[in-house]
């Protein structure tokens, strides 16, 4: 009786069945390598995710896939990870399509493009946006939100090629920086973010927790107190920003001596 041609006494047993298996065998996933930019990134989602306190290189690790040592390479350290955190957050205006590095319907239009621009970035990353308000800027003369130089020349030369006078553009910078970090800091602070390591918004007391039997008029209003008007208080407050800035404006083209 002829041996079965299929019989496994006739392969031989040389390996070149299990090469070609392997070579056949699609790769597994490849790791992407670190680099600083990948390393920034995956902070941002981590504190999106957990919070800027868990925040640690040996957890940023773990995030990764890699051990905390590793990090090193990229950043020198939490202070220098948390710089390049705001930079990469801050430079996302660069790549909203809404946001105009220079105007292109009026100052006006300039301003309330990029504000919204800037709250976009805070409602993406709340609890991110406090480190913005916090890290040391580029100069000292440099505000939040607006911590990136570029973004300065553009907002000043924006304002002075429409009119505004060196000393009315640095208000007007002033007045814009402040409106921005005041209201988008109390905005994500509602949000449950702490805005500093001493907040603790978990352990705040609720209001339905206590007895509002002493206070009628706060127990009346308490549904209206309770509704969220962001964006329409944001809004409204922009408005008025910028009414106020064309006076500035009227004002700064005044002849007279310079203030």
């Amino acid at each position: 009786m002829a041996d079965d041609a299929n019989s496994p006494t006739d392969v031989p047993d040389d390996g070149t069945a299990y090469t070609r298996a392997v070579r056949e065998t699609p790769p597994g996933p490849v790791r992407t390598p670190l680099d600083r930019r990948r390393v920034l990134a995956a902070a941002i989602e981590f504190i999106d995710e957990h919070g800027l306190e868990a925040l640690t290189m040996r957890r940023m690790g773990a995030h990764l896939g890699v051990e905390g040592m590793a990090l090193y390479r990229h950043v020198t350290g939490r202070d220098d990870l948390l710089d390049g955190v705001v930079e990469l957050v801050v430079d996302e205006l660069y790549g909203d399509p809404e946001v105009y590095l220079a105007p292109q319907h009026g100052w006006q239009d300039y301003l309330q493009r990029l504000a919204h621009g800037v709250r976009r970035i805070a409602i993406a990353h709340p609890a991110v946006f406090p480190l913005i308000a916090t890290r040391p800027p580029a100069a000292p003369w440099v505000r939040p939100p607006l911590r990136s130089l570029r973004w300065l020349e553009s907002f000043l030369d924006a304002l002075t090629t429409h009119g505004f006078s060196d000393g009315a553009a640095v208000a007007a910078y002033r007045a814009y920086t402040s409106f921005l970090l005041g209201h988008l800091l109390l905005e994500v602070s509602q949000r449950g973010v702490p805005i500093s390591p001493l907040d603790d918004p978990e352990g705040a007391p609720q209001v339905e927790d206590r007895s509002l039997a002493a206070f009628p008029l706060v127990r009346r209003f308490s549904a209206l107190l309770s509704e969220d008007e962001s964006t329409a208080e944001f809004e409204e407050s922009l408005e008025n920003l910028l009414e106020r800035l064309q006076r500035v404006l009227r004002e700064s083209q005044r002849p007279g001596p310079p203030r």
